[in-house]
């Protein structure tokens, strides 16, 4: 399994970043899948680089035991997968800023891969990537991104709204995953970041073109079971990472990923409930369970 690295240079892709045989062997159509990293992850520190963990298709050293995006969404082979990374160390306004300069690169690298003949891209994208999948669609044109899975995505419903009303939003199709046991980290984010922007994306998205999952409401899981898609039930009351870390969710963003004719976001919309519930309410659950609190 081969995973190509690709890291954000201010506003650009590193230079060379695709190798050339790759690109001359892109035939149309050749599905891509780019990964994108949240807080704190940075290729220019060894101990915070997300090509040597997450991205890994197996991650080794000090990272031995981390979960591998790549292997578990099946990327190499005529597959190709891409993992994107970006300065997302520092303080959290910094990351802030440089996932929208992040966003901007990786519309270069999606643009250049369409230009050779990939795509429509898919892109998954957890945190403040979410902000980074975003604000690339600002620089694309209608069906370079074809499917996008934003994992407790870091970004506000009012500037997601604005980026899915562009032409390469617009046809872009959106799983917006969420998890009340992401509140504390929602509202963080609105307080040092917001000021008067309203809600993060935990509150769902009202779009045609986007379905929210609530990961851990049982009627939600329900309507996925239903699908083929059984998940486990979450055990914290407070977690950043249940998005990625919760058994039986890869299939899941696989099949939406990989198989868009067998799971529409027509079947998404009739097997899953239109509401949410509503923010704090997984904080006063019965019973706590032992394994309550994940804030690594």
């Amino acid at each position: 399994m081969t995973v190509i690295a690709v890291n954000a240079t201010g506003p650009l892709p590193a230079p060379a970043a695709l190798p050339d045989d790759l690109i001359a062997g892109l035939s149309r159509g050749t599905p891509v899948t780019i990964m994108l990293h949240g807080y704190r992850y940075s290729p220019a520190h060894p101990a915070k680089d997300p090509h040597q963990s997450i991205y890994a298709a197996t991650p080794s050293g000090r990272n031995a035991g981390t979960l591998s995006w790549s292997r578990r969404l099946g990327l190499g082979g005529t597959r190709i997968g891409i993992g994107f990374g970006w300065r997302a160390d520092g303080t959290i306004w910094a990351a802030h800023a440089e996932a929208a300069r992040a966003g901007h690169a990786l519309a270069q690298l999606i643009a250049r891969l369409r230009s050779a003949g990939a795509g429509p891209v898919g892109l998954v994208a957890h945190s403040l990537g979410g902000r980074v999948a975003l604000s690339a669609l600002a620089h694309l044109d209608a069906g370079d991104v074809g499917r996008m899975v934003l994992l407790s995505a870091a970004e506000f419903h009012e500037t997601a709204m604005q980026a899915l009303a562009t032409p390469a939003g617009r046809a872009a199709q959106v799983l917006n995953v969420t998890s009340r046991e992401n509140d504390l980290y929602d509202k963080a984010f609105e307080l040092l970041i917001g000021g008067t922007q309203g809600p993060a994306l935990g509150a769902g998205v009202d779009a045609p073109n986007v379905v929210t999952v609530q990961i851990d409401c049982a009627r939600h899981r329900d309507g996925l079971r239903a699908l083929g898609y059984p998940t486990a039930a979450p055990v914290r009351r407070i977690c950043h990472w249940s998005a990625y870390m919760r058994p039986g969710l890869f299939p899941l963003y696989r099949a939406f990923l990989h198989r868009p004719d067998t799971l529409t976001l027509h079947m998404l919309r009739a097997a899953l409930p239109t509401d949410t519930a509503p923010r704090w309410s997984r904080l006063i659950t019965r019973p706590l369970s032992a394994a309550g609190f994940a804030a690594q």
